[in-house]
């Protein structure tokens, strides 16, 4: 079996270690669903109704693991997710899916109650 060039697999079990945790990944769907723009700390923070030094703990767990990036606007720090770091765990986890035979994708079903 193949991997996926220039990623080892103690860069994936950390990624997937960070997701691990109920906060770090609502933070990081929170973050993708930002785009790359992201968002600054006190609004994730807002949003998801974490203590700001709770928050760092996750942000540096993620960022640690190579799933979000960061950037200064001024006095706020900017977060986003790191999509092509989160493209590299799917393509390790997916390679040689199926064999190596053509497979469709199988459709996620969200939790949410369908509205009326």
């Amino acid at each position: 079996m193949e991997s996926t060039p220039n990623l080892e697999s103690k860069t994936i079990v950390s990624a997937l270690a960070a997701l691990a945790q109920e906060s770090r990944l609502a933070i990081y769907r929170l973050l993708v669903q930002a785009g790359p723009d992201g968002l600054a700390a006190g609004k994730i923070s807002e949003s998801l109704g974490i203590a700001p030094s709770s928050l760092s703990f996750h942000v540096k767990e993620l960022s640690h693991a190579q799933l979000l990036t960061s950037r200064n606007e001024g006095r706020y720090v900017i977060y986003s997710a790191n999509f092509e770091q989160m493209n590299n765990v799917l393509a390790y986890l997916t390679e040689n899916c199926c064999g190596g035979a053509p497979c469709t994708p199988v459709q996620f079903q969200s939790r949410k109650a369908p509205t009326p």
